[in-house]
């Protein structure tokens, strides 16, 4: 099980797409790339916004459970569970550019532990594999990505938030 995040990591709309197009930049380089696969939930925004960027029209999903509190009434999802592959990936995107996933781009919002990244890895092998944001764990399991935050620090997406009060840094706030 993994341990609760101690620190807090808001991003903003308009920081979270200012990073996908920072990757989409830095990914300019390391093409070319025929389809896009997104990882299911988080990976949908960024991958819709990097294949804007690229010029991207193949956009595929594959669907990993992983993060899912037990109790609904729990809170936040922190708990890690068994991973399960929901969805995998078409043949037909997994045998472009001569199979395993050649020139398919992988994109996910963020790589934690590496758990996911691995599965994903493993039903395409030779994909070109990015996220936004990268903790220490996962970060080896990643070609590119943008930010590296620190393993104890929990990343409040935007469409995981709503508008509310944040109190000081130093009045105890995250």
């Amino acid at each position: 099980m993994q341990q609760p995040a101690e620190k807090s990591f808001p991003v903003s709309w308009d920081q979270f797409h200012r990073d996908a197009r920072a990757l989409a930049w830095r990914l300019t380089g390391a093409g070319p790339f025929e389809a896009i696969v997104a990882i299911t939930r988080g990976g949908l925004v960024a991958a819709a916004i990097v294949a804007r960027e690229l010029n991207l029209r193949l956009i595929e999903t594959v669907c990993v459970v992983s993060y899912g509190a037990e109790d609904a009434s729990l809170g936040p999802e922190t708990r890690q569970g068994e991973l399960r592959v929901l969805k995998g990936v078409a043949d037909s995107v997994a045998r472009l550019g001569g199979g395993q996933g050649d020139r398919v781009l992988i994109v996910d919002d963020l790589v934690d532990t590496g758990k996911t990244a691995q599965i994903v890895r493993a039903l395409l092998p030779k994909a070109h594999f990015a996220t936004v944001y990268a903790k220490p764990l996962g970060r080896p399991m990643v070609d590119t990505f943008i930010t590296e935050v620190s393993q104890d620090t929990w990343i409040h997406f935007p469409w995981d938030t709503g508008l509310a009060f944040q109190p000081p840094i130093r009045a105890g706030g995250a």
